[in-house]
């Protein structure tokens, strides 16, 4: 065939393509290849992990290695000529001043030096009484020796009158400047009151301004790069729903975030760590928590909360150095940086050493004070037992002069763009458990013919009956809602709901919090679990030899009938060698990296559509 031919017979196949096209016959179309889904890679430098104190933020990238410390403070200017200035206090609290309280404090340190003094040695000997006289007449006669005229620490530099400072900035205004001092957090809660500053709205302000600067100065990420950001937001095992729905709402709408995940302290703190299980005793500036942790569930009935906290005691501290003529006599709680001072001083003299606390007797000490526009002074102090003594002085002045410090877990009061909230759950579960059991009692026993009109009428003693089942089976869904195994009986949820009950609103010591907090438990082998992995974290409890102290103290109060269970109760302070400070954050830069959580994630958009509801849906624990 030649070339003409060819052509001629492909002419002729195009004229039929054609002719088939206009008689409506198509050739048929090979469907593109449609590639499969990929699911989305997590990219941990685009996770940003925070931990908000209500001392410190620590924020940071998941791929850090250490987080950026900075104080959770704002000085913000004032809008207004001669308006009032207003700073939150550090370690004031409120009903410390009255006159009852002095004397309460007064017949308390009595009653912590009867205590000390009792206190046997290691070596069996009692202790010698050390008076604080005695340090006292030493100490008053300290006169500050200048070291250095000039202490090159400066004031924040306010002339070209910021709207407002963040962190260091913010501790260094000086009180002449007109700026008020704000905390947005106080003791794990937003700080809700009624002064200056202290509206949700201007809480949440404070937060958002904090966190942006932070966000923009110290990870240098813009505001306007966030749309491609996640956050993994640490919220305290006990928390204000209310508050974490707005703080949620400010990330994603204000902030601009494209997805947040919510997730507990305690549960993070196990990550960081590398631990499954573990009472986790998370001692903050301003409070404490206690939560048992078992396979990265918070066990709900385990929480407690102490409204306690390393600022409690280095108030305690204080008033044991002012009770032995503490010669800085111009040291005062309403300063920002005398409170700073205290905390160092607290940290640099304070201990829980047995054998340190053998060497019995007045000890010589020295420490500085270095303040904006003052020399470097440099002063002598003489103590005797007040280095051991806060302990006991923080759990005794705290029982007796503050009211209510322990607070539980307690049932939403709902949210009304949350429809199937507890109430809801806890409603229909009732109305179902009630229509089984009628079916049931129907099967088992039916009504004899001619009593069908009277279904309605029963004798006052069985309504009487029929309303405590009712009000039996409400208290037996709290306790199934609060996390209780579902094979336990009701009179064992009941006693255990009772236990722990019993002494709330009361002051507990950090070691009986965590006796009852590990009794709360379901089972022995969580219970035994638990008295083995003692996790001790945050930096309100950072004295040498806390550690052996706090197992000492659980030995001898734990359960006779646990003594032989438990082969040993191990307090773990530093694990993996970790400053205990950051541990909770190292874990929620670990969440950010499993493959898990992809499941928890709350995008921008579904949270605009849903709102609050999508926490219910997407958390990793019952919200």
């Amino acid at each position: 065939m030649t070339q003409t031919d060819r052509d001629a017979e492909n002419g002729r196949d195009r004229e039929k393509d054609r002719e088939k096209e206009q008689r409506g016959v198509k050739r048929p179309i090979v469907p593109a290849a449609v590639p499969e889904p990929l699911q989305e890679q997590i990219q941990a430098n685009f996770i940003v992990v925070i931990h908000p104190g209500s001392k410190t933020l620590r924020m940071g990238r998941a791929t850090d290695t250490l987080p950026i410390t900075v104080p959770h403070v704002i000085a913000r200017r004032h809008t207004q000529p001669g308006q009032r200035r207003y700073e939150d206090q550090c370690l004031l609290r409120e009903g410390l001043n009255s006159a009852e309280s002095n004397e309460q404090r007064q017949n308390g340190l009595k009653m912590v030096d009867q205590v000390i003094w009792s206190k046997k040695m290691s070596n069996g000997v009692r202790r010698t009484p050390v008076s604080a006289e005695q340090a006292r007449l030493y100490n008053r006669q300290i006169r500050p020796a200048v070291l250095d005229p000039n202490s090159k620490v400066n004031w924040t530099n306010t002339t070209h009158q910021p709207e407002y400072l963040v962190g260091e900035e913010a501790l260094y205004v000086n009180p002449a400047d007109c700026y008020s001092i704000h905390w947005p957090i106080c003791r794990g809660h937003l700080n809700i009151h009624s002064g200056p500053g202290g509206s949700l709205t201007a809480a949440l302000a404070d937060l958002e301004t904090i966190w942006s600067h932070a966000l923009q100065k110290l990870l240098e990420i813009p505001l306007k790069d966030l749309k491609y950001y996640r956050c993994i937001l640490l919220i305290p095992d006990i928390c204000n729903r209310q508050h974490v729905k707005e703080v949620v709402n400010m990330l994603l709408v204000k902030m601009g975030f494209s997805a947040v995940v919510v997730h507990q302290e305690s549960v993070c703190v196990t990550f960081g760590s590398g631990l499954s299980s573990a009472c986790v005793v998370d001692v903050g500036d301003q409070k404490t928590s206690v939560c048992c942790v078992e396979d990265g569930v918070s066990h709900r009935s385990s929480r407690l909360c102490l409204a306690y906290g390393g600022s409690d005691v280095t108030r305690c501290f204080f008033w044991l150095m002012q009770r032995a003529g503490f010669p800085y006599r111009e040291c005062q709680l309403s300063n920002k940086l005398d409170c700073m001072l205290l905390q160092q001083l607290k940290e640099s003299f304070c201990h829980l050493d047995q054998v340190t606390s053998d060497i019995s007797g007045l000890q010589d000490h020295e420490f500085r004070t270095r303040f904006p526009d003052s020399p470097v002074l440099l002063y002598q102090l003489r103590l005797g037992d007040e280095k051991l003594q806060w302990w006991f002085s923080a759990c005794l002045l705290i029982c007796i002069v503050l009211c209510k410090m322990t607070s539980l877990l307690h049932r939403s009061q709902g949210d009304a763009e949350d429809p199937h909230d507890e109430h809801f759950l806890l409603t229909t579960q009732s109305k179902q458990d009630q229509s089984s059991k009628a079916t049931t009692d129907r099967k088992l026993f039916p009504k004899p013919a001619g009593f069908e009109g009277e279904s309605n009428m029963c004798d006052p003693s069985e309504k009487g009956n029929l309303t405590q089942d009712l009000d039996l089976g409400h208290a037996q869904a709290e306790c199934l809602v609060g996390g209780a195994d579902a094979e336990e009986t009701s009179s064992a949820l009941l006693s255990r709901k009772t236990a722990m009950t019993q002494f709330e609103g009361r002051a507990l010591g950090v070691d009986k919090a965590i006796l009852h907090s590990i009794d709360s438990c379901a089972s022995d082998e969580t219970k035994r679990k638990m008295y083995s992995s003692v996790l001790l974290v945050g930096g309100g409890l950072l004295f040498h030899g806390a550690q052996e102290f706090l197992q000492h103290r659980i030995l001898n109060k734990m359960p006779p009938s646990f003594r032989c269970l438990v082969e040993n109760v191990d307090v773990i302070t530093r694990p993996k060698d970790m400053d205990p400070r950051v541990i909770a954050w190292k874990g929620g830069a670990v969440l950010a990296c499993l493959d898990t959580t992809q499941e928890l994630w709350i995008h921008q958009r579904e949270w605009q559509r849903f709102g609050v509801r999508m926490l219910r849906e997407r958390a990793a624990f019952v919200w």
